[in-house]
């Protein structure tokens, strides 16, 4: 396998930018680069999402992951891959798609729930796991998946983080690696200064809780 990224020292916060155009989505990386974030991914159901991924890699692919999200797709993964792109994420288990992304060498992460899709998304080389959304399995179905994973499975949950501490926190006791942020994070319509607030409450929030947890 080619691999294109490196996990190791990065912030592990995706940022899920959701809508963002291709005359802005420069702009909105921009802030969150600045503010430590380097996981960056484009949903394709964004506006013209591939123009605004491969804006992304030509422009920060060097140092940071940059792909795609709500893949579901084997064409679309090519399409993706196709930019340049290192970073794959999906709302769903689908392993033809995870095996051409780990193949192609980017970080892979697909949408799971049970058990079953976890173990056959790890089977097919998943990088980790996006618990999707992680309302259906709550706390308590998180601490018992994760009770059977292997020892150091990535598990980001996703879907209504909030950038604060009691979002966080229960899910980092738990051993989430790192989490998947949407719109609490960047929606259209957003200023600059409240991208870059939120982007600097969700990293003071995970360092944070990281540091409770150290204790």
């Amino acid at each position: 396998m080619n691999q294109k990224f490196d996990l190791a020292g990065r912030l592990p916060l995706i940022a899920i930018i959701r809508g963002v155009t291709p005359d802005e989505v420069l702009n909105v990386a921009s802030i969150l680069i600045e503010e430590g974030f380097s996981l960056i991914e484009v949903p394709l159901n964004s506006p013209d999402a591939l123009t605004s991924i491969k804006k992304l890699v030509d422009t920060y692919g060097q140092d940071n992951l940059i792909g795609a999200g709500t893949v579901t797709t084997v064409e679309q993964a090519e399409q993706v891959i196709t930019t340049g792109a290192n970073l794959v994420v999906t709302p769903n288990c689908n392993t033809e798609v995870i095996k051409m992304a780990v193949a192609a060498g980017c970080a892979t992460f697909p949408g799971i729930v049970t058990p079953t899709e976890a173990f056959a998304a790890l089977a097919a080389g998943a990088t980790g796991i996006k618990l999707f959304p992680v309302s259906m399995l709550g706390l308590d179905g998180y601490k018992a998946l994760n009770s059977v994973l292997p020892k150091g499975t990535l598990c980001y949950p996703v879907g209504g983080i909030e950038p604060t501490i009691e979002s966080m926190r229960d899910y980092v006791k738990i051993g989430a690696a790192g989490f998947g942020l949407g719109s609490a994070l960047y929606k259209p319509g957003l200023s600059d200064e409240q991208i870059r607030k939120n982007a600097k409450d969700y990293v003071s929030s995970y360092h944070a809780c990281l540091d409770e947890n150290a204790k």
